[in-house]
């Protein structure tokens, strides 16, 4: 094999990139080899990247790329893998650090000044001296942490409902894969979180998309939406919804509920934003006796990034394939993550940290609303969100998106282009504005001057 794969290779480059080998008919006669003996050779030159083989076509020679300095070519993984592409650049726009002298408008986390994180330590390492803190935890999770979750959930929610996962994105990837088949649709609020979108993307999800208004996704579309499609999953964030900051009245949570329920069908609600605001609405898993809502809550907004510590709250069969995917892809949180989240919710320590980020959001959101209001009147807020840390604006038609976000960099501030957040086209130019990720009101203030600059720029107007 080896010396007929030394053949077809001085060929291959004799040849060049784009021309056909021969037939392997033709080089069994010439060289008086088995057909396995070339399927072999013509496989060890296709792992090499030399030539791809095009089923009914033949074997063609690929451009060989060379790399100055000598390395590998790993061109041939790119046939091997084929177009299962796993898209991630609207996550990671979200998750990019700012470059120095840039002011951070955009962000999903509390800056540092804001993160309990001397008293996280402190959490830790009492967590760690526990007996059998190093031990593998239970499967589901730390029992006692599965019900604190359980109580925050509200309603008949119980600990047994509640499996412990590694942070929230984790949390929708699983409920995705467990819910609904690769190929299948999946509704979703337009606009919506990016990350939602990636992760029922890389589960094979077709996202469609249901309008919301000033109070949340609309029922009526909804179950249209449902009796459309046939889909069987609905993700929503009823509570301060990311990014317009809209939150679902108790009427239309009822009728969301009762649309699903019609519909036989899932609601996953990423509660998200449970502890960004002052006094959260009930949740819809507590409004839910009959296992129609896949209940996500994560710790990770509310304390840092790397507290990927969250809850998924389901019933029934449903719950058993979510604990079926946890096993399966990761086995369990690790025990000393799980004991430090415990440890700080049981501390007064938790109590005023709320306070404070409580208390950080109000003033920040009413300055970021003044400073727009004051300097970009003609980018208009969908609405005064109850928290969070965001606000969405919507743009004059004549601004175009991409253009605005890349001067608002050059002129030294960092937004978040309104394009990342809906499954199909934009209805018009939006960014989301974060309040949370400057280090102080003036720098915010001054992220706002610098971004009407960009807008000014972008509109011509002097």
């Amino acid at each position: 094999m080896a010396h007929i794969a030394a053949i077809l290779r001085e060929e291959a480059d004799r040849l060049g990139a784009g021309a056909r080998l021969p037939s392997s008919r033709e080089i069994m006669r010439r060289h008086n080899v088995s057909p396995v003996t070339v399927s072999r050779a013509i496989g060890q030159l296709a792992a090499e990247g030399r030539v791809v083989a095009r089923p009914g076509s033949g074997v063609f020679v690929t451009r060989r790329q060379r790399s100055d300095r000598g390395g590998a070519d790993l061109s041939w993984q790119t046939v091997a893998l084929g177009d299962r592409v796993v898209d991630d650049e609207s996550v990671a726009t979200l998750l990019q650090a700012e470059p120095d002298g840039v002011v951070p408008l955009t962000g999903g986390y509390l800056r540092p000044g804001l993160r309990p994180d001397r008293q996280l330590a402190a959490a830790a390492a009492r967590a760690v001296r526990r007996p059998g803190a190093w031990a593998m935890p239970p499967l589901a999770g730390l029992p006692e942490l599965r019900r604190w979750f359980a109580a925050q959930a509200g309603g008949d929610v119980t600990a047994a409902d509640a499996l412990i996962v590694s942070g929230g994105q984790a949390a929708l990837t699983h409920a995705f894969r467990a819910l609904a088949a690769p190929g299948t649709p999946l509704l979703v609020e337009t606009p919506t979180y990016p990350g939602a979108l990636a992760a029922a993307r890389a589960a094979g999800l077709r996202a469609t998309a249901v309008p919301v208004d000033r109070d949340g996704v609309r029922p009526d579309l909804l179950a249209e939406a449902f009796a459309v499609t046939g889909a069987r999953v609905f993700f929503c964030q009823p509570t301060l919804h990311n990014p317009t900051g809209a939150t679902l009245p108790l009427e239309r949570r009822e009728q969301v509920l009762q649309v699903a329920r019609a519909a036989g069908a899932f609601v996953v609600e990423d509660d998200y934003a449970r502890y960004l605001t002052e006094q959260p609405p009930p949740s819809l898993a507590s409004m839910d006796p009959h296992g129609t809502v896949v209940h996500v809550v994560s710790l990770t907004k509310i304390l840092s990034p790397s507290m990927r510590v969250a809850a998924v709250i389901a019933r029934g069969p449903a719950a058993h394939r979510l604990r079926a995917s946890q096993l399966v892809e990761s086995f369990f949180v690790a025990r000393p993550l799980q004991e430090t989240a415990l440890e700080f919710v049981g501390t007064p320590a938790w109590r005023r940290h709320l306070a404070a980020v409580h208390a950080e959001i109000r003033a920040r959101r009413d300055a970021l609303a003044a400073a727009l209001a004051e300097r970009i009147p003609q980018a208009e807020p969908h609405l005064l969100p109850i928290g969070g840390m965001h606000l969405w604006v919507r743009l004059p038609a004549e601004v175009e998106e991409n253009a605005l976000v890349e001067a608002a960099r050059r002129k030294g501030a960092l937004v978040s282009p309104g394009r990342l957040y809906f499954p199909s086209e934009p209805p018009g130019p939006h960014l989301r504005i974060t309040h949370m990720a400057a280090a102080h009101l003036a720098e915010l203030h001054e992220g706002v001057r610098r971004l009407a600059e960009a807008v000014t720029e972008a509109t011509g107007d002097h």
